[in-house]
């Protein structure tokens, strides 16, 4: 049995996507490889661009890994955290090398909206397992919370090679995070709660990436 918490299907509805290929063109589908019998068949309803249309998921999976960025994020992941799948669909969106998944392996797959099947997962236990990773791996750790002593993200130089770390919604980051990442970066916030979504601060922190480090002539 899965210890997955069910998410959407991927299927969309009859209004999105395109029809079969033999309706929607004149002429016979390429002689590609990359392409789906089925949904040439059927038609191809499912989330993704249009340059993807017909394709098959293993080939999405591919192309985007040639495409991916050394950017990867992690969130602790103690409660089930609805947010991770957010984090995920946004992930995938900016073609994040990875997620990391702290603690249980257990979460929401809902808020991803199917986009967890293009994307590259990893479980971790612990964040020390995360720290020995990102040591292997030569990436450093950002921690992204409002604490004393975080530098605000909208000034900070991101490393490129790096991973963005988040905490559960309200208590942050752990103490353990803390020690592991080399640098802690907040988000200016201006009214009165104490925080913001964590969906929404892992979707900040990742576009201040994308607009330090990504070639932006090679977004969709």
């Amino acid at each position: 049995m899965s210890d997955e918490l069910p998410g959407p299907t991927e299927w969309g509805t009859e209004t999105h996507g395109v029809g079969p290929w033999s309706v929607e063109h004149d002429e016979p589908p390429p002689d590609d490889p990359r392409l789906d019998p089925e949904l040439l068949a059927h038609g191809d309803r499912r989330n993704v661009v249009d340059a993807y249309r017909y394709w098959t998921r293993e080939a999405i999976i591919a192309d985007i890994d040639r495409r991916r960025h050394p950017l990867h994020v992690a969130i602790e992941n103690f409660g089930h955290d609805a947010n991770i799948g957010t984090v995920v669909r946004t992930a995938n969106a900016f073609a994040a090398a990875a997620v990391h998944i702290v603690g249980r392996r257990r979460w929401n797959r809902r808020g991803a909206m199917v986009t967890d099947r293009y994307q590259r997962i990893v479980h971790h236990p612990d964040t020390a397992a995360l720290a020995e990773f990102a040591a292997l791996q030569g990436l450093t750790i950002v921690a992204v919370d409002n604490v004393p002593g975080s530098v605000p993200i909208e000034t900070a130089q991101l490393p490129r090679e790096c991973i963005l770390l988040f905490g559960q919604e309200g208590p942050g980051v752990t103490d353990h995070a803390k020690e592991a990442a080399a640098l802690t970066v907040s988000i200016a916030q201006f009214g009165s709660t104490r925080s913001i979504n964590a969906g929404v601060a892992a979707g900040i922190a990742m576009h201040t990436w994308v607009r330090q480090h990504a070639d932006l002539g090679k977004a969709w």
